[in-house]
């Protein structure tokens, strides 16, 4: 469990190994916050001495730190704000925390946002976990994720709902950045579906896997295909949050291709490490779960996980074969390597029947081509559902966890024409992204509210770390969406 707490005490009634606080520019100048002034007279006017001296400008995405002697505080981190956007101040906070990192402090005292609005704790309490968060090989639950005993300041005890939901989703994204980043001899469909039952142990999900043989008897055609050529059998894994009463559950699904080769379709050697990340679009509905769960959410949330490895067996899925999904439907695999889509199929078409879902999403590592068209910044968002799509944007814009919408055209449909089948799996090399949704759209049954995100660009960083996205995009969906029932 992640161990941050907050209070309400001025920071010039509290002891800490570091306190974080914040300068923003006015009037062309750097200015501190009243937190930072406060801070500033516990450091005998150090902090307004480098702003005075010029060696600190409160440019955003900057902080430096300072060492005291015979204070309450050990370290000062003064970050800066820029102008005080929600984009500077944010990066200004990510900065803050990457150098606490770097320090040697295991307690800190966080006023970066204290005085400003509840959103701000958004992203700030789930940024500090992102930043803190160190790997470590193994199962979830044997070591706390973050070694810094953080605290945060807080206004008033009006803050602190927002407090604890935004901690429920630090832990999301702590769990989701855990899986992710095992190794794929350690992450597989099993270690999956064993973290599942994790889960259903220690909180109040209740968690269950339907094993091969089942999945089988269910036909689900897609993800058998898959998990063909691999040693090692596919897992299906559900997971359930009750807190609605009789009402109509959201589903989240998540591609869990626990690694990548790209199967007979095999994908150049090069970076190849980094398909472990394929099952990012699992390890965001694992997190976002647990949100659920620590946040005590007045919401039904199922949680639906296919989880296979793709690899290029002698009894792995050929280019030209034609398979059969759940939902009856016949697919040519022009390409083995567009195999997400396939067990998406499946999982979408299960959701869609066995839980009448008022809403499904979607999220997975599904294109290359929405890395090109969006870089790392947003994930890739499709939906025929205008009013869904809407609060989505509003969601991940609000947590700094954004995305972008693209269309669903019936064009894209007709790129997927086969042959031999009802449709194919891939439509050439143009609008990839595009031509990938609407074959998911194909699986959804009746349901009229559902959305696709691609999280392909935002799900790990260049230098091959996890980010947890979109947890904390979808953890703030699910609080508006509960908070809109209970009115």
């Amino acid at each position: 469990m992640l161990k941050f707490t907050a209070t309400e005490k001025s920071v010039a009634d509290r002891k800490s190994g570091c306190l974080l606080v914040a300068a923003a520019r006015q009037g062309g100048k750097a200015a501190l916050s009243n937190h930072a002034k406060q801070a500033d007279h516990a450091a005998n006017g150090l902090l307004s001495e480098i702003i005075r001296r010029g060696d600190f400008k409160a440019e955003a995405g900057t902080a430096v730190i300072i060492h005291l002697q015979k204070s309450q505080h050990q370290r000062i981190i003064l970050a800066g704000f820029g102008d005080e956007t929600p984009d500077s101040a944010r990066r200004g906070v990510d900065a803050a925390f990457a150098l606490l990192r770097k320090s040697k402090a295991d307690n800190a005292l966080s006023a970066l946002s204290a005085e400003k609005n509840q959103n701000a704790l958004l992203h700030e309490v789930p940024a500090a976990a992102r930043q803190l968060q160190k790997f470590q090989h193994g199962p979830w639950g044997k070591n706390p994720p973050c070694p810094v005993r953080m605290e945060f300041a807080l206004p008033g005890k009006s803050h602190r709902a927002a407090f604890a939901r935004a901690a429920a989703a630090a832990e999301g994204g702590c769990l989701a950045r855990h899986l992710a980043e095992q190794p794929g001899n350690i992450c597989d469909p099993a270690f999956l579906a064993k973290t599942a039952n994790w889960l259903g142990k220690n909180t109040e999900l209740k968690t269950w896997t339907l094993e091969e043989k089942r999945i089988r008897e269910l036909k689900m055609g897609g993800l058998l295909a898959v998990a063909r050529g691999s040693a090692k059998p596919p897992k299906f894994i559900l997971m359930s949050h009750n807190g609605g009463g009789k009402t109509r559950p959201v589903a989240l699904v998540g591609k869990g291709v626990t690694f990548d080769s790209g199967g007979i379709s095999l994908k150049p050697g090069a970076a190849m490490d980094e398909m472990k990340f394929d099952m990012s679009g699992a390890a965001a509905v694992f997190g976002a779960m647990l949100f659920c769960a620590r946040a005590k959410l007045p919401l039904n949330v199922v949680g639906v996980v296919p989880a296979c490895e793709n690899m290029p067996d002698g009894a792995a899925l050929k280019p030209g074969d034609v398979i059969t999904a759940m939902n009856g439907k016949t697919i040519e695999v022009l390409n083995t390597d567009a195999e997400g889509r396939l067990i998406l199929a499946d999982a979408l078409f299960y959701a869609a029947k066995n839980f009448n879902p008022a809403a499904i999403i979607d999220a997975a590592t599904l294109t290359g081509a929405c890395v090109v068209a969006l870089g790392r910044e947003a994930s890739g968002l499709m939906s025929p559902d205008d009013a869904l799509a809407d609060e989505l944007l509003q969601s991940g814009e609000a947590t700094g966890d954004p995305a972008w919408r693209l269309p669903l055209w019936p064009a894209h449909q007709r790129l997927l024409k086969s042959e031999y089948a009802d449709m194919a799996n891939i439509g050439g090399r143009e609008a990839g992204t595009l031509t990938a949704g609407r074959f998911l759209q194909n699986f959804i049954g009746e349901t009229k509210s559902w959305a696709h995100l691609d999280i392909a660009g935002s799900a790990w960083t260049k230098t091959k770390r996890a980010t947890g996205r979109p947890v904390d995009l979808l953890a703030e969906f699910l609080h508006r969406r509960a908070a809109k029932r209970a009115k």
